[in-house]
């Protein structure tokens, strides 16, 4: 399993896994797919404070990752 933590960038976690966007998309994080959204507002949003911003709980996220291959560490 690819690990990823809870207290990355979006930004970094998409540019090490580029895969991870179509499921942050799932998640319903879908502003990511904007225009320049990623390379700016992803800069400094990790998953702790998408989780809040968007009402999602992180045991939603940690569950869904672990379907695609990956390990959720610091969430």
């Amino acid at each position: 399993m690819k690990q990823v933590s809870a207290k990355d960038s979006i930004y970094k976690l998409a540019f090490d896994y580029p895969e991870i966007v179509v499921i942050m998309v799932e998640l319903g994080f879908r502003d990511i797919t904007l225009p320049g959204m990623l390379q700016t507002v992803g800069r400094v949003m990790t998953l702790e404070k998408g989780s809040k911003v968007k009402g999602v709980p992180m045991s939603r996220i940690k569950e869904v990752l672990r379907e695609h291959g990956f390990e959720l560490v610091n969430g």
